[in-house]
């Protein structure tokens, strides 16, 4: 592995190791000059390929001749920040380190610093680190009107990182977190970055846009309702290794009991819900459009649903507010009867009153003849039956 150079009578070592460490002399008559040669060495887990959440390892070792008492290694990200490790381990001729979880935006050229005052040594290793996995939060909630329309994106960073192996992954939905899962789809991506899909559930209505970068996993529901909701898990896989990330959709709708309009000094039930427990930070609110204080009214913890009695029309709003922060916000309006409605409405009351009342009477009079007629046909009888009994007595005498 090594020659010289006839030329300058430089000496040139290939594929360089750590037992090449040590002082080399050369000899040139009585003349003769020393160095020493000192061998680093860095290492990384997985080729420095890695997929997102995942926890690199960190190898460094060095061989010299001499002890190197005051050697320093400090370790420098893609954005030239110092690396603490979230574990160390030192020994005399090694270091090993495990790094933090790693995300997509850790992708790119870190920086191993070596640096020593005795001997001199000042080196840096760079070497490169992939991480394939979302730009997306690992897990997001997001909320939709009922008979919505609702698009749910993955963004996937192996363009951006110009990750250049195959990778295969699946879209999953389960109604909650303990039911079994249903897949939707499943995806590979190709060394050259060629995407196939393949849809496989019809549990539910849903389409696949074409229209969208390699780099996009995307699903379409055009009318949301409350059993679409749930979890949707983007999983990726590489050499038997996974990650994710899932978007939790939470439907909400209003309604009203009646329905209809709103007579006066009549009252109506505002009905809001969500398709599911809300988190703790969250809570549902019911507002009357430019109300008072009066016309608020807030959910309890954790209620997916609220109910809310009313006797004033107009503009009333259901928010979801997480936070603080209002999600979405449903509107329902209340409209107030017109006036020939209630006046038919009281007019039917009447009318009605009036005719319950005539048919209690005929029903009264009705009772009074009866009894007059049976009492008459009583007397009748008894007169009969007198007659009768008098007749009998005369002929006897």
């Amino acid at each position: 592995r090594a020659e010289v150079k006839s030329t300058t009578k430089e000496l040139k070592v290939n594929n360089l190791k750590l037992s090449d460490a040590g002082i080399y002399t050369c000899k040139y008559g009585s003349r003769e000059a020393r160095t020493t040669l000192h061998v680093l060495k860095l290492t990384i887990s997985l080729d420095g390929h890695f997929l997102q959440n995942e926890i690199p390892e960190l190898t460094f070792m060095h061989n010299s001749s001499h002890p190197l008492s005051d050697l320093s290694v400090t370790l420098f990200n893609n954005h030239n920040n110092i690396v603490t490790p979230a574990t160390e381990n030192k020994f005399p001729q090694k270091y090993v380190w495990n790094v933090k979880k790693l995300e997509p935006t850790d992708s790119g050229t870190w920086v191993c610093r070596v640096h020593s005052d005795s001997p001199v040594i000042n080196k840096d290793i760079s070497f490169a680190v992939k991480v394939l996995g979302f730009q997306n939060p690992d897990s997001e909630r997001r909320y939709a009107a009922i008979d919505s329309t609702v698009i749910l994106s993955w963004h996937i960073n192996f363009q951006k990182i110009n990750w250049r192996e195959s990778f295969t992954g699946q879209l999953n939905w389960k109604q909650q977190e303990s039911a079994n899962a249903h897949e939707l789809l499943d995806f590979n991506i190709t060394a050259q970055r060629e995407q196939h899909k393949t849809k496989k559930s019809s549990h539910f209505l849903f389409e696949i846009p074409e229209t969208k970068p390699e780099s996009t996993i995307e699903v379409k529901l055009p009318s949301v309702h409350f059993n679409h909701s749930g979890l949707y898990q983007c999983q990726l896989a590489y050499k038997g290794r996974h990650t994710q990330s899932k978007i939790e959709l939470v439907v909400m709708k209003v309604s009203a009991n009646p329905a209809g309009p709103l007579s006066r000094g009549a009252n109506m039930t505002l009905i809001c819900q969500v398709s599911g427990p809300l988190p703790s930070n969250a809570h549902l609110r019911w507002e009357r459009v430019n109300g008072t204080e009066m016309d608020i009214k807030n959910s309890k913890q954790q209620e997916a649903k609220l109910e809310v009695n009313i006797s004033a029309a107009g503009l009333w709003s259901c928010h979801l507010i997480e936070d603080n922060d209002r999600k979405i916000s449903l509107h329902y309006r209340v409209e107030e009867a017109p006036a020939w409605i209630i006046y038919v409405v009281t007019g039917a009351s009447v009318a009605g009153s009036i005719l319950v009342f005539v048919l209690v009477c005929l029903c009264i009079i009705s009772g009074i003849s009866w009894q007059r007629r049976r009492k008459r046909a009583k007397r009748m009888e008894r007169a009969r039956q007198y007659l009768l009994e008098n007749k009998t007595c005369q002929c006897q005498q």
